[in-house]
């Protein structure tokens, strides 16, 4: 499959309870999945739910400074420790020195042991530590991020990571903070929406504004589990290190304009994020910086050199990322297997989607942004629920949840004879697929079609 061959696959993974039901089992609690954001939980006694299909997992910050998680159920009857109600994104506090099941009043310390048990000798004293203590989970961090694996027999998240995280790690996302964070209850898939992000095939058809801007001819890579998009040129004028990425030069003759005009729309329309004030207000100097006829590459170069000067000056600093790295970065990773990072050198631009109950036509679907501030202006922001429009999201991310409803419905046809995935720009979607039915006992897996090549 790391052929560009054609391939398609089952639409069981978006339309079947009983694909739904094999992910419960096989896939949530066997992988490496992203929380939350390590600053979400910056004190000793700090805490917060996550929950992905039938888990909840509770996640805290132990007196040492270490994180620790544990199943939200208490070992007597399986009550949830910490009640969620249904449609919560989840529910969090600080300043916890023990959990106390609501039910009968078992107790469980940070470590989570129990500490209490009302009349232990009527068990005639046989239960032991390992009865009543709470389930662990796996727990770890990653470029910022906090991860968890219900597997106790998981891989490391290193190992999980691989050549992607190598790659990312230069972009020292942990050193990011949150921008705004949003999220909604969605009419789709989870698989449907997080594919309407995996690549930039879509945008000549839905995002039909931006065309006027710039170019969107991309390619797009497997890395085993993860995935890459890079921009793809047809133009070898306009072929560099850089133009794989967000900072890239537009249409037109004058990269000077071009350029600006490019950063500014997408900046504005993506809910001003994927790019950044620093770098929009740096651009839009470059013709008058610049004499007319300088190359895209000179343009590009002095655009970075001249807007890493202005966040220096602010207190921001820039990651050193080598060329080679830059080039091999692309646009943006899909990491297995919900979460999406479209990256830069001072922000990011992230989703991620999880089932939501036991309908396969629904899911909770998650965007933030993040960006490198100055000490002392990092913004305060909350997760907060918003309906799907363009006033919430902006007109590009409005645009895309126009797609995802629709193709929701559409593969239910009985005339769709199933996906046909561009080889050369959508190989990430293909690969979450083969990725998924490694998982789930070889459910879905695409298979190539029939066509002579020669």
């Amino acid at each position: 499959m790391d052929e560009e061959r054609l391939a398609t696959y089952p639409t069981d993974a978006f339309l079947s309870k009983e694909y739904l039901a094999a992910e419960k089992k096989l896939l949530w609690p066997k992988i490496w999945q992203m929380v939350e954001r390590e600053t979400d939980l910056p004190n000793p006694g700090d805490w917060m739910t996550y929950n992905v299909a039938d888990e909840s997992v509770i996640v805290l910050r132990r007196d040492d400074g270490s994180l620790r998680a544990f199943h939200n159920v208490c070992p007597h009857r399986g009550r949830q420790l910490v009640s969620v109600p249904e449609g919560a994104h989840d529910v969090r506090g600080s300043n916890r020195r023990s959990f106390v099941c609501g039910f009968h009043g078992w107790t469980f310390d940070l470590d989570g042991k129990n500490t209490y048990i009302l009349d232990p000798q009527d068990w005639h004293n046989k239960l032991t530590p390992e009865m009543t203590c709470l389930s662990d989970v796996q727990v770890d961090t990653w470029g910022g991020f906090i991860y968890i694996n219900m597997d106790t027999d998981c891989v490391p998240l290193k190992e999980w990571m691989g050549r992607a995280g190598e790659i990312l790690d230069h972009f020292e996302l942990a050193k990011m903070r949150y921008k705004w964070r949003q999220w909604a209850i969605y009419d789709c898939n989870w698989k449907t929406a997080i594919e309407a992000f995996l690549e930039p095939y879509h945008v000549a058809g839905t995002h039909t504004q931006l065309l006027a801007y710039g170019n969107y001819y991309a390619l797009s890579k497997q890395y085993g589990l993860h995935s890459v998009s890079s921009y793809d040129t047809r133009d070898s004028k306009f072929a560099m290190s850089e133009s794989a990425g967000t900072t890239r030069a537009g249409k037109g003759d004058d990269p000077r304009r071009s350029t600006y005009e490019l950063i500014k729309e997408n900046y504005e329309t993506v809910n001003y994020s994927a790019s950044t004030e620093t770098l929009v207000n740096a651009a839009s100097r470059l013709v008058d910086e610049l004499p007319e006829g300088t190359s895209a590459q000179d343009v590009i170069a002095h655009w970075m050199a001249s807007a890493k000067r202005d966040d220096a000056a602010r207190g921001v600093a820039w990651p050193e990322v080598p060329a080679e790295i830059m080039a091999e970065a692309g646009l943006a990773w899909g990491l297995f297997p919900n979460q999406n990072i479209l990256h830069g050198v001072t922000f990011a631009l992230c989703y991620r989607v999880r089932p939501y109950g036991d309908d396969p036509n629904k899911c909770i679907f998650e965007s933030y942004a993040l960006e490198r501030f100055p000490e002392g202006e990092v913004p305060e922001t909350e997760w907060t629920y918003a309906d799907p429009t363009g006033d919430n999201w902006g007109s590009v991310l409005a645009q895309d949840f126009s797609n995802m409803e629709f193709v929701q419905k559409g593969m239910k046809s009985s005339g769709f004879r199933g996906p046909l995935p561009n080889p050369h720009q959508e190989q990430k979607v293909i690969n979450l697929h083969r990725n998924l039915a490694n998982f789930l006992e070889g459910r879905g897996a695409p298979t190539k079609l029939a066509i002579d090549y020669d």
